[in-house]
């Protein structure tokens, strides 16, 4: 019983091969006897169609410029930069960011402010101390700290609010101060 189906398979399978290879002929043959036809519609479309092309506008000519060095400051000459630095120095408003900048920075220096939240106050020694929140860290506050990125000091403390002078850069480039402050966060 087992060989009549293995002998019933192979008959089968040849079977089927020999049927996929006549459709195949079968598709081939359908294919090539159409190409006739097709070329003779694809050469009337070639007489019929013309091509519009938009001819191309001439390139603009380029006339080079000569750089005369003699008659502008090279801005990469040291005599301009002592220049500007010099300028600077003799600012009144720049010997407070010198100030600022030669002296060493405290822990909340390192964030911006926008990033800092007043979350309350306490009494510490007889004053009032700022509770501030950062990176879900908390630190305590108190008149001549500093935060901020721009030179912040803490002026004042009080039960709704820390009140910071700021040193910052205005348009022109001067420093000037400013007073800001970071006002109690509650949830």
């Amino acid at each position: 019983m087992k060989t009549v189906n293995i002998l019933d398979g192979v008959i089968r399978g040849r079977w089927l091969r020999w049927a996929g290879w006549l459709g195949f002929a079968v598709l081939l043959h359908g294919c090539s006897s159409d190409q006739g036809e097709l070329r003779a519609w694809m050469d009337q479309q070639r007489k019929t169609i013309k091509p519009n092309v938009k001819p191309i506008a001439e390139p603009k000519q380029f006339v080079p410029e000569s750089y005369l060095s003699s008659a502008h400051i090279d801005p990469f000459d040291a005599r301009k930069l002592m220049m500007v630095m010099l300028a600077d120095r003799r600012s009144p408003n720049s010997a407070l960011a010198e100030l600022e900048q030669n002296r060493r920075k405290q822990p909340l220096e390192a964030y911006a402010l926008d990033t800092m939240a007043m979350v309350g106050s306490l009494q510490k020694g007889g004053r009032l101390v700022g509770l501030v929140k950062v990176n879900n860290l908390l630190y305590q506050v108190v008149p001549g700290n500093y935060m901020g990125q721009n030179y912040g000091l803490v002026k004042s403390v009080d039960d709704q609010k820390i009140v910071l002078r700021e040193i910052v850069q205005d348009a022109a480039g001067e420093w000037i101060e400013r007073s800001t402050a970071l006002e109690l966060q509650e949830k």
